[in-house]
């Protein structure tokens, strides 16, 4: 029941994402009523201090959110699955040169690494995406380095590589059944962290200003003066901040359940890091 709930969370949020690309969904940068109504038939989630439906930028927020997340899981796995294969199957300088690169990204903590990374390129959805590739690939990219080096040993895959199969031959034929289990595992973790990452980058004030993303919302109104001591916090920071809760535990018990289906001892490694 629980991972049916997330399912049903996770499809109504890819349906609001859906809603910019019709006319009937009101702007998320054009006022439309006036400044921090409360919620009512007009305006489903109040406006914000500039007369913007709240309702509009969560569904905008919601494009942008899934954008950043899926692309940047995406790269940032494949890059690492690539790198940590190529280093695991062909060690040496090779594999001591990636060891390197691993200790030192991972001895810099992810959210200074994203803030040097964020205050270097510009804030952009494009930049952003790139910071946040930059700083996720590690982990998928240990763990398959890791997965390759146990394999190796395999007698199977000493006597495919006397009979002069290529690296690309063992990828095919043996690899690619638990990089893919990695990699899938990756994505649907590094989908939170992205989310997350994002909501920092915005917070920190690296965000892009122009995008309609729920960390820029919450931002927004969390500069707004002494909003706490007002009734405006019920809409214009509530909603949002439901919004991206929701979606960061229903991709993380989707991923539980995909975890226990394609590999339990994958879960453990990924607790570690």
């Amino acid at each position: 029941m629980r991972v049916k709930f997330a399912y049903i969370i996770l499809g109504f949020i890819f349906l609001l994402a859906l809603f910019p690309y019709f006319s009937f969904l009101k702007s998320a940068s054009v006022p439309s009523g006036g400044a921090l109504l409360p919620p009512s038939f007009t305006h489903w989630f109040g406006t914000d201090d500039l007369g913007i439906d709240i309702f509009a930028e969560i569904c905008y927020g919601a494009k942008n959110v899934l954008i950043v997340s899926c692309i940047s899981a995406f790269l940032a796995s494949i890059a690492g699955s690539f790198l940590g294969m190529l280093a695991g199957y062909y060690g040496g300088i090779l594999d001591e040169l990636f060891l390197g690169i691993l200790d030192f990204f991972m001895s810099i903590p992810e959210l200074l690494l994203m803030v040097l990374l964020g205050s270097m390129l510009g804030p952009s959805l494009r930049n952003i995406i790139l910071s946040i590739v930059l700083v996720a690939w590690v982990v998928p990219a240990k763990l398959v380095r890791s997965e390759i080096l146990k394999q190796k040993q395999e007698r199977y895959i000493q006597i495919s590589k006397l009979y002069g199969a290529s690296f690309f031959h063992l990828l095919q034929w043996h690899f690619w059944k638990p990089v893919f289990s990695i990699f899938l595992i990756s994505v649907i973790r590094l989908m939170n962290r992205a989310i997350l990452m994002e909501a920092s980058l915005a917070y920190l004030g690296l965000g892009d200003p122009l995008s309609k993303s729920w960390g820029m919302i919450i931002t927004r109104a969390m500069d707004f003066p002494n909003i706490y001591l007002t009734d405006f916090w019920k809409w214009w920071l509530l909603f949002p901040i439901l919004f991206m809760v929701s979606m960061v535990l229903s991709v993380a018990v989707i991923g539980q359940n995909v975890e226990k289906k394609i590999g339990g001892r994958y879960r453990k490694e990924w607790k570690k890091y």
